[in-house]
C-alpha cells in the first residue's frame, strides 16, 4: 500500500486562513462606527487566527518527527502573533472594548502584507461569527 497524501495540507489551510483573514481586515477597517458587521468580522478575525494556529502545530510536529527542532522553533516564533493577535481581539469582543482594535488591525497587517487575495467575490464569510465565537467561549467555560 502507498503512502497516503492529504491534498488539503497545514500550509494551504493556513494560506486560505491567511487570506480570509486580510479580507476582513480589509472591510473591518474600511468601517466607522461599531455595528453588527463590526462585531461579526472582529470575531472572524478571532476564529481565522486561532485556526492558522493549530496549522502551525501541525506543521511544527511534522518536522519535530524528522528532528528539524530548529526550523520549527523558529517557525513558531514567526507566527507567534496570531496567538496575542486573536486574544486582544477575542477580549475587544467579548468586553466591548474597541478601541483595542485599530492598533491590533495595524499590527497584524505588518505580518500579513505579502498575502494577496485574488480578485474575484469572496462573499462574506464573516456573517454570523459573532454568535459562533459566543458559543464556542460558552463551551469552553462549561468545560472548566
Amino acid at each position: 500500500m502507498g503512502n497516503l497524501i492529504n491534498p488539503d495540507n497545514a500550509g494551504k489551510r493556513r494560506d486560505r486562513f491567511a487570506k480570509a483573514t486580510v479580507l476582513a481586515m480589509r472591510e473591518l477597517v474600511s468601517k466607522k462606527k461599531v455595528d453588527d458587521e463590526v462585531r461579526d468580522l472582529t470575531a472572524f478575525i478571532v476564529l481565522t487566527l486561532e485556526q492558522i494556529d493549530e496549522t502551525i502545530d501541525e506543521t511544527c510536529k511534522a518536522w519535530e518527527k524528522r528532528d528539524y527542532w530548529i526550523k520549527a522553533d523558529r517557525f513558531r516564533n514567526e507566527w507567534l502573533w496570531t496567538q496575542t493577535a486573536a486574544a486582544k481581539l477575542e477580549q475587544a469582543v467579548v468586553d466591548n472594548k474597541w478601541n483595542l482594535v485599530p492598533a491590533v488591525v495595524k499590527d497584524m497587517a505588518k505580518h500579513l502584507q505579502n498575502v494577496t487575495v485574488p480578485k474575484r467575490d469572496w462573499g462574506t464569510p464573516w456573517t454570523g461569527a459573532y454568535a459562533v465565537l459566543m458559543e464556542k467561549r460558552d463551551k469552553e467555560a462549561a468545560r472548566r
